[in-house]
């Protein structure tokens, strides 16, 4: 209920508590006045005894009967009541003031609508009587002027009694409507607040799953720059150390000593999540030439690179990604496989970019693969990880004896800079 239907209410209460009380002065003001009206002083003493009779029952009836709902006692001073208005409006037209009061209260102190509407109907005797000249009724012609005004008032009570009632079912509709929506907000402040409790948890956990990102990825690209760099420094030193030519160990000293500088630089850029070194100034196919031009030279082994369709210039990280999936397959292929001949291809297809590496090596069982130690390296687990970052996917086909084929297949997504 609003602010607005409180007051209402309370205007309401105070104009049925005292309405009657300033109907009543009014009647007895114009009774004076028109004291000719009231035919002798016998009458007029019983006027004054019932306005007497009139204000004790509005006494009583504000003092005891006034808080109680619609009851057999409220009945009781209905028609009471009307008893004395019809009474004083027999001797004095005008106390028809005083019976229009039943007009305000009947839905207040009648229980039932039948019996409220044949209370208005008993009202409306009074009000008519006086409007058609006054009780007794005489003669014909005031007999169908009381009729037609007894027909009247009927008729404006009805009118005016469905419009109150249709007011009163807007108003509780729209009480219901307010309570409504006090409580789906209600609801939507609580489902706020659980909201914004979930959101910190969120940010907690992004913030948690980042740093153990972050993590991942510092120790993936540590293996795959500075322990591969320092798998090739180690073995070029030891071919330094077991070649008795001087120009010889001096060509591998400076193989080893490129291989440091290069790994230097990846460890600084990994730090900082740049591109790896090999793509600061060529795109993924010519790095990926030199990558394996370089890794061939480097083992002694044959390697070759082969580009299939139209190629693009990709987003950078899934051009790192390929680069480091090709890095981590030919290190093992150099430590493990024991390779004489390795074959990587770059195919771009439509939407998608597939990454081919096959060797002759001696293979492998890829569902009794051991557990990686603290030592070793990631491996396919790592290779397999980088491409489903970026929401691709690697496969591997392998038999003891057969050689190795990898094959990334992830999204094409363009550098649009």
């Amino acid at each position: 209920m609003t602010e607005a239907d409180v007051q209402l209410e309370q205007r309401w209460a105070q104009a049925n508590r005292w309405g009657p009380y300033v109907m009543l002065g009014f009647a007895v003001l114009f009774a004076c006045v028109t004291a000719a009206l009231t035919p002798g002083p016998a009458e007029r003493w019983a006027v004054g005894g019932l306005v007497l009779v009139a204000i004790a029952l509005q006494l009583l009836w504000g003092r005891y009967g006034r808080r109680r709902e619609p009851s057999a006692v409220g009945v009781t001073y209905y028609v009471v009541r009307w008893a004395l208005a019809f009474a004083l409006t027999w001797l004095n037209p005008f106390f028809a003031f005083f019976a229009a009061t039943g007009y305000f209260d009947a839905d207040e102190v009648i229980p039932g609508r039948l019996r409220q509407r044949l209370a208005l109907v008993a009202t409306s005797i009074p009000v008519a009587g006086a409007q058609s000249g006054g009780l007794p009724i005489h003669g014909g012609t005031q007999w169908a002027v009381f009729a037609g005004l007894l027909v009247v008032n009927n008729v404006l009570w009805i009118v005016v009694g469905n419009l109150t009632h249709q007011e009163e079912e807007r108003s509780r509709a729209r009480a219901g409507t307010i309570a409504e929506l006090e409580r789906t907000n209600a609801a939507l402040q609580q489902a706020l607040a659980e909201n914004a409790a979930l959101h910190a948890q969120l940010l907690v956990q992004a913030r948690e799953a980042g740093v153990a990102d972050e993590r991942r990825r510092l120790a993936a690209e540590i293996h795959d720059t500075l322990a591969q760099g320092l798998t090739g420094i180690i073995a070029q030193l030891q071919v330094v150390a077991n070649t008795p030519d001087p120009a010889g160990a001096r060509e591998h000293v400076g193989r080893a000593m490129d291989l440091a500088r290069h790994s230097l630089g990846e460890a600084r850029r990994s730090v900082h999540n740049l591109a790896p070194v090999a793509l600061e100034s060529d795109g993924l196919p010519e790095a990926l030439q030199k990558t394996v031009a370089e890794w061939g030279e480097r083992t002694g082994v044959r390697a070759g690179f082969t580009v299939t369709g139209t190629a693009e210039q990709l987003h950078e990280e899934v051009a790192a990604t390929l680069l480091r999936i090709v890095q981590e397959a030919l290190s093992n292929a150099s430590r493990h496989a024991h390779a004489t001949r390795v074959g990587v291809t770059l195919s771009f297809l439509g939407d998608e970019v597939i990454l081919d590496i096959r060797d002759d090596g001696r293979g492998f069982d890829p569902l009794a693969l051991p557990a990686r130690t603290p030592v070793g390296g990631f491996g396919l687990d790592g290779m397999r990880a980088r491409a489903e970052r970026i929401v691709g996917s690697l496969t591997v086909e392998s038999e003891p004896g057969h050689g190795t084929a990898l094959s990334a297949r992830v999204p094409l997504v363009r550098d649009e800079r």
